[in-house]
């Protein structure tokens, strides 16, 4: 180990523990007290030679190498408080006040020792404070212009001094000083690489953090211009890093998030901390140039800015903000969203069950208990026969009802679950449109409705399952029917578009609510209150419909008017080729969106 890596060592041991973690700070505590610890020691191990050399020592001798412990309180006051600037305030006064002592009684400012009053404020300098070192300037100068005093006013002691003694003193006293300057200079030269280098490997750690962090450090102006920003934004946004400075981010911002990202670097720049989040545009850039540059999208950013430090007093004050890429974050956000609405719906989808369900199977079942004991008690109640075959008859509508609904809830659970078979046959649709309407024209007669039908004769076979054909014809029908007044008119229509068929089921009747379109076909809906309904019906008829649809590869759409009337399209493959082995993406079809009609605001859906 070398003489300079012990001294080191020693020195580091006398260090105050505030500068024993900052490297700047250790350099100079450590270059303030070498030279003084050494040259104190120096002086006083030549001591004993300069006194058998010289002989007895005069009062003047004494004080001045007495003096030279000074230097060794101040590192020890250095080493106990860690007041940097305070040392070298007291080391100005011990060296001015060495000085004045020598000079006083060697010839005032013509003294040898005067010179040493450049090297006060010199010595300040070390201190990189402009406080310590005016006040050692003007130190120097008041001791200079007192030296001056007392000569002019003659009260310095005789100086019994020759020539040939005071040409030597004043020798020494130059090249003494001009040797301490030198060491200064050294001092300084030294303390300044040691600054530049520890400044310098400070930045390279910076630079270092910043170029393989994620987040992305940037600097702004109170207008939020950018004006620094860190190299991980070419990961996060996919462009140079050259093209986002200035107002560059700023137009990369999302239009909507531009007033959100402003107000939180303005409130930053007022001396706020503060957070927000907004959407960046981001392109797939490949390092070719702009020319080159990918897909575009968004991306979700969360920003921390806050004023900068240095700034705060500054009548333009600059933000610092730090910016992480949160999409994962939203995208799981939306998700829980999803996942509860999701939840919400079926909630409700459950709760719609259970107030149809009480209403469609309690009504009938209450008829056929209450029929079955009438007839059960025939000879209490003097029944004839024209009244049990009436009862009978309504025991036999009720559990035809209750089957109906059983069977379109098996049904939609089928199709939901995928196990809806669908077995592809060709027919011919239009006598199967013809039959389902005769099916349903007794109850139109009865309910005062005109059902026409326009199928023409040239109607091309088609390829299906002729059984779900027939089932959508009717619930739609059946719909149109129950949901007009006495004196209205349904439409039934066919007509075929390329290669695909389209039934149009239009009606004059009521009409559905804007409010209840958007949700018209999901399981056991029905427009308006459920507990103030007017017609029977489980609510499954569309959704039924939406899902056969779904099956076939086809499209429905709704639109509507209330008190207007509603037309129902359905749109089908005329030759239906099931792919092997593949299943629909969904089971329930969603209602493709279609244009208004003319003046009349969107409908909404009717329930089944």
């Amino acid at each position: 180990m070398s003489v300079l890596s012990i001294i080191r060592e020693c020195l580091d041991a006398l260090l105050h523990p505030s500068a024993r973690f900052d490297a700047l700070t250790r350099a100079r505590h450590r270059a303030f007290m070498a030279p003084r610890l050494l040259g104190s020691l120096a002086a006083f191990a030549a001591f004993p030679i300069y006194l058998a050399m010289r002989g007895a020592p005069s009062a003047i001798e004494v004080a001045a190498f007495a003096w030279l412990i000074a230097p060794i309180l101040l590192s020890w006051y250095l080493s106990r408080t860690g007041r940097y600037e305070g040392a070298h305030v007291l080391s100005s006064l011990a060296l001015a006040g060495l000085i004045m002592a020598v000079a006083v009684t060697t010839g005032g400012i013509e003294s040898f020792a005067a010179v040493w009053l450049v090297v006060v404020p010199l010595e300040a300098a070390l201190s990189a404070s402009r406080r310590v070192a005016g006040f050692a300037a003007v130190l120097a100068i008041s001791c200079a212009a007192l030296l001056i005093a007392l000569g002019h006013f003659e009260l310095l002691p005789a100086d019994h001094a020759d020539p040939a003694t005071r040409s030597m003193l004043m020798a020494f006293g130059v090249g003494s000083a001009t040797v301490y300057g030198a060491g200064l200079a050294f001092g300084a030269e030294s303390l300044a690489r040691t600054t530049v280098a520890l400044l310098s490997r400070e930045e390279e750690r910076y630079h270092l953090l910043a170029r393989n962090m994620s987040d992305v450090i940037s600097r702004h102006q109170h207008n939020g211009a950018v004006q620094f920003i860190s190299p991980a934004v070419e990961t996060m946004l996919g462009i140079p890093l050259a093209q986002l400075l200035g107002h560059g981010l700023f137009d990369r911002v999302h239009v909507a998030d531009r007033p959100a990202y402003l107000t939180a670097l303005s409130d930053a720049a007022r001396g706020t901390v503060r957070s927000v989040e907004f959407r960046l545009r981001r392109e797939n850039w490949n390092g070719n140039g702009p020319g080159e540059q990918g897909q575009v999208d968004f991306i979700w950013v969360e920003m921390r800015c806050r004023p900068m430090e240095q700034d705060r007093r500054a009548e333009q004050v600059e933000v610092v903000a730090v910016m992480r890429d949160v999409t994962g974050r939203k995208i799981q956000e939306q998700a829980l969203e999803e996942a509860r609405s999701a939840a919400e719906a079926a909630d409700a989808a459950k709760t719609r069950f259970l107030a149809t369900m009480s209403h469609e199977l309690r009504t009938p079942l209450n008829a056929i208990i209450g029929f079955s004991e009438m007839i059960a008690q025939e000879d209490a109640l003097m029944l004839d026969a024209a009244r049990r075959r009436e009862y009978a008859q309504l025991i036999n509508d009720s559990g035809q009802h209750l089957l109906s609904v059983v069977n379109g809830i098996l049904d939609m659970s089928k199709m939901e679950s995928g196990n809806f078979e669908i077995s592809p046959e060709p027919f011919a649709p239009r006598a199967a449109l013809i039959n389902c309407c005769n099916l349903l024209a007794l109850k139109a007669r009865e309910s005062g409705i005109d059902l026409v039908t326009d199928a023409p004769q040239d109607l091309p076979t088609m390829t299906g399952d002729p059984r779900a054909f027939k089932q959508i014809v009717l619930n739609l029908v059946t719909n149109a029917v129950k949901f007009t007044e006495r004196g209205g008119k349904v439409t039934v229509s066919a007509v075929v578009d390329g290669s695909r068929l389209t039934l149009r089921i239009s009606d004059t009747g009521v009409g559905i609510a804007p409010d209840d379109l958007k949700r018209i076909g999901a399981p056991f809906f029905q427009a308006g209150t459920t507990y103030q309904r007017r017609h029977e019906g489980t609510g499954l008829g569309l959704s039924i419909v939406k899902s056969l649809v779904a099956l076939h590869g086809g499209e429905v759409s709704v639109k509507s008017k209330l008190d207007e009337g509603t037309t129902v399209a359905v749109t089908l493959p005329l030759v239906f080729k099931p792919e092997a082995g593949k299943l629909p993406e969904s089971n329930v079809a969603k209602l493709m969106p279609v244009p208004r009609l003319e003046q009349q605001p969107p409908a909404v859906k009717k329930s089944a």
